[in-house]
């Protein structure tokens, strides 16, 4: 508690500071979202991970509850783990911090030797405290986390193994998980990378699972040069752009049969607005400024499509709609999504419009899903109110949305 007590006083402290009056009269809101968001980050976020979610056996609880006591017997999963791994090492890559480096560290170790299937190649998706298989089954959406957290944790180390580790997995789904005939990413297999019979929502593909693939090879090309993965990279781009992009709607399709035909009609708007911010910098990252002013104005495009018809009168970015109907449940990673592509809208537009919807989702997350007590975030609202009986550590629940705004914000908000 007394963690917790100095994390509100600095925050207090943070704000006051940051809100003073600049030369021209007017409030510094940039350098005040940045310095509150951060110290969130630093002093209320990382270390409820540091103090609760770290297991005495070298891994990670697969529980925690929202007190921080954890489910000893929980399973553990690969992409928690892939996703804490990417979270140290990107806090540690970012502020320096040692304590950082010790977790990523510990977590590159836990993860190689746990969850990488030596055999048949790939991933685990499930796994027991003592390291027993649970399920074996191959998505294409843990292979992506793996490489993204193993890619992160190599530019934040220079570990070799890491990055070779990572190149591995990338050749493992390119050889497997790519659908020949129409190109692409299946989003899940058997143990040994046969075909299913059948998947969620009748889709072998989904955009969830493309929009992982380009994130993972943005950060894995900033690593390795490949000529190869370059290819892919930039078909992945032209993918969401030319395919999975509905420009009438300003929206992207989400569940997709093997040819691509869109599945069901329904808006994620979390979804939208990270896939916005995640293709600008793929298009960064090839240094390719056609693509690049391509990929700027469909993330404006989303990113204002989603604030009009997404943003509830309450401050926060809704969930999704599906058909005429739209919720009213609010995750804490579809607000963090929101922020960083609308910070990423500003600056490509320098409207200060944008600058002003990350203050007013950030006003929301500190009046309703920081938790004053326990440190974190609480996972979901609805209609504005918190869920307080979530776990704050589970299979889908992971520090890695939260750890990226606080490194997003330090760096776009200088």
């Amino acid at each position: 508690m007394e963690r917790k007590m100095f994390y509100w006083i600095a925050l207090l402290v943070a704000s006051c500071l940051a809100g003073c009056r600049s030369h021209s009269g007017e409030t510094d809101m940039q350098t005040r979202m940045r310095t509150e968001i951060v110290t969130n980050v630093r002093d209320s976020v990382l270390p409820f991970w540091m103090d609760y979610a770290v297991a005495p056996d070298g891994g990670f609880y697969g529980t925690v509850l929202r007190n921080g006591t954890p489910v000893v017997d929980a399973p553990r999963g690969g992409v928690l783990n892939a996703r804490i791994l990417w979270s140290f090492s990107a806090a540690y890559r970012t502020f320096g911090d040692e304590s950082y480096l010790k977790l990523a560290n510990k977590s590159q170790r836990y993860f190689i030797d746990t969850f990488i299937d030596k055999k048949n190649g790939g991933v685990y998706w499930l796994v027991n405290p003592d390291g027993e298989v649970v399920n074996a089954s191959k998505y294409t959406y843990a292979m992506t986390y793996a490489i993204y957290g193993l890619a992160e944790h190599y530019l934040a180390t220079g570990n070799d193994e890491s990055l070779k580790t990572a190149i591995s997995l990338y050749h493992v789904l390119e050889e497997k998980g790519r659908e020949p005939q129409y190109d692409g990413y299946v989003e899940s297999f058997t143990e040994n990378w046969e075909k299913l019979e059948q998947y969620d929502n009748n889709a072998p593909k989904t955009m969830n699972a493309h929009l992982h693939v380009l994130e993972a090879y943005t950060l894995l090309y900033q690593c390795w040069k490949d000529s190869s993965l370059k290819k892919r990279l930039e078909f992945c781009v032209d993918l969401f752009m030319n395919r999975i992009y509905d420009p009438s709607r300003r929206h992207f399709n989400l569940f997709f049969d093997n040819e691509w035909n869109s599945l069901v009609e329904m808006d994620s708007y979390g979804h939208d607005v990270e896939t916005g911010w995640l293709l600008c910098e793929a298009a960064r990252t090839l240094e390719n400024q056609d693509l690049i002013e391509q990929t700027n104005q469909l993330a404006l495009d989303v990113t204002e499509a989603c604030l009009a018809e997404g943003m509830s009168d309450k401050g926060y970015m809704i969930y999704e709609k599906k058909g005429d109907r739209k919720t009213k449940h609010a995750s804490w990673w579809g607000q963090i999504e929101t922020m960083i592509a609308c910070v990423n809208a500003w600056q490509i537009s320098g409207s200060d419009v944008y600058l002003q919807s990350v203050d007013t989702v950030w006003t929301f997350v500190k009046d309703h899903m920081i938790d004053k007590e326990y440190g974190e975030w609480y996972s979901d609202c609805f209609d504005g109110e918190p869920k307080k009986e979530a776990p704050k550590v589970s299979m889908w629940r992971c520090p890695y949305h939260t750890v990226r705004l606080g490194v997003e914000m330090y760096n776009r908000l200088k």
